[in-house]
C-alpha cells in the first residue's frame, strides 16, 4: 500500500515473475520497481528495526528489574544522537575524510559509534570491584543522557538552517532511506541480538529475585549483564543509525506482552521481537499513507500512539495494585 497503487493481482504477478513463473497476472514496470526497490526493503527494514528496539527494551527491563527502563535510559540513543549531530554540523570542517571513506553510510557509522561509546562509558563508570552495579549503571546512564543532550543542544544552536533541517528530520525518525544495501547492512546487527537475547530469559528471571539469589542458583550474573547490554547496544545502535530516533517501541511493546501473557522473560523477550516488528511495520504503513503522497516522520507517529498506550498501562497497573 502507498501513493502508487499496486493491486493484489499485480503483486502476485511481480512475485511470480521473480521466480521465473509465468502467470496471467500482468503488472507495470512502475509497480514492479516501486515494490521491489522501495516498499519491500522498507517493510523489511521496519521489521528489523522494530524487532531490535523491542527485544533490546525487553532485555534491559529484565536486567534492571524496572518496567520503565529502556535502551535510552543507559545512554545508547542519546550517544547515537550526539554523534549524528556532530557529523551533520561539523562534517565540512572536521569529518570530510569520514564522509569520503563511508560515503552514504557516514551518518550511520557515526551514530553506531556514538551508541557503542556511550554504552562503554556508562558501563565503565558503573564498574566496582570487577562488577557492574545496576544502580550505578542507571545513574551513569542518566548523567550521560544529560551530557549528550546538552552537547546536542549546543550543536543544534550552532547549526545552519540546512543542518537544522537535517537534525530535525533525523531526530524524528524515518524509514525513508530504506534500500537493499541498508537492509543487508543492518541485518547481522539485528539477527545476532534477536537470536542470542532469548537465551538469557531464564537467567533474567532468576535475577528478578535478586543478584545474590541468582548467583546461588548458578547464574553468571556479571556475564549476563555484559552480554545483555552488549547485545542490546548492538541492535539499538544499528537501528538508530539507519532510522534515526524512534521512541516508545522498546518501552511499550514488552509492557503489552506482560499484560497479555505473563512477565516470564522467556516469553517476553522473543515475543517482543515479533510484536515490535509487526507494530513498527504497521506504524510505517500509517506514516506513508495518512498524508500521501507526503509522509509523517515515524518517530512522531510512534510517540502519538505509544504515549496514550503507556498511560493506559500505568493506570491499569495502578488499578490492579489497588484491588489487591
Amino acid at each position: 500500500m502507498g501513493a502508487v497503487k499496486i493491486s493484489l493481482a499485480e503483486l502476485i504477478g511481480i512475485i511470480m515473475h521473480q521466480f521465473n513463473i509465468h502467470t496471467a497476472f500482468e503488472f507495470g514496470t512502475q509497480q514492479k520497481a516501486v515494490f521491489l526497490s522501495i516498499r519491500l526493503p522498507r517493510v523489511l527494514l521496519g521489521a528489523l528495526v522494530g524487532a531490535a528496539l523491542s527485544i533490546a527494551g525487553a532485555s534491559i527491563q529484565g536486567l534492571f528489574r524496572n518496567p520503565l527502563a529502556e535502551p535510552g535510559l543507559i545512554g545508547i540513543s542519546s550517544g547515537a544522537g550526539l554523534f549524528a549531530v556532530i557529523l551533520i554540523v561539523l562534517e565540512a570542517r572536521f569529518f570530510g575524510v569520514l564522509t569520503f571513506v563511508f560515503g552514504y553510510y557516514a551518518l550511520s557509522a557515526a551514530a553506531f559509534t556514538g551508541a557503542c561509546l556511550a554504552c562503554f562509558v556508562v558501563y565503565r563508570i558503573a564498574m566496582k570491584n570487577g562488577k557492574a552495579d545496576i544502580t550505578a549503571l542507571l545513574l551513569a546512564g542518566i548523567a550521560i543522557n544529560a551530557l549528550a543532550g546538552s552537547f546536542t543542544g549546543l550543536l543544534t544552536y550552532l547549526a545552519t538552517d540546512e543542518q537544522l533541517r537535517n537534525i530535525t528530520f533525523w531526530s524524528m525518525g524515518s524509514l525513508g532511506g530504506a534500500n537493499w544495501k541498508v537492509v543487508s547492512g543492518i541485518l547481522p546487527f539485528v539477527v545476532i541480538p534477536v537470536i542470542a537475547l532469548p537465551y538469557f530469559g531464564k537467567a533474567l528471571n532468576a535475577m528478578a529475585l535478586g543478584e545474590a539469589q541468582a548467583a546461588h542458583m548458578g547464574v553468571n550474573v556479571t556475564g549476563v549483564k555484559r552480554a545483555t547490554i552488549l547485545l542490546a547496544t548492538l541492535g539499538v545502535g544499528a537501528s538508530v543509525a539507519v532510522s534515526g530516533l524512534i521512541g516508545f517501541v522498546g518501552l511499550v511493546v514488552p509492557h503489552i506482552l506482560r499484560m497479555a501473557f505473563s512477565a516470564d522473560n522467556r516469553l517476553v523477550i522473543p515475543g517482543s521481537a515479533i510484536l515490535g516488528a509487526s507494530i513498527l511495520v504497521l506504524a510505517d504503513l500509517l506514516a506513508r499513507t495518512l498524508v500521501a503522497p507526503a509522509e509523517l516522520p515515524i518517530g512522531i507517529l510512534t510517540a502519538i500512539i505509544g504515549s496514550p498506550i503507556f498511560i493506559y498501562i500505568i493506570l491499569s497497573e495502578r488499578r490492579k495494585r489497588n484491588n489487591i
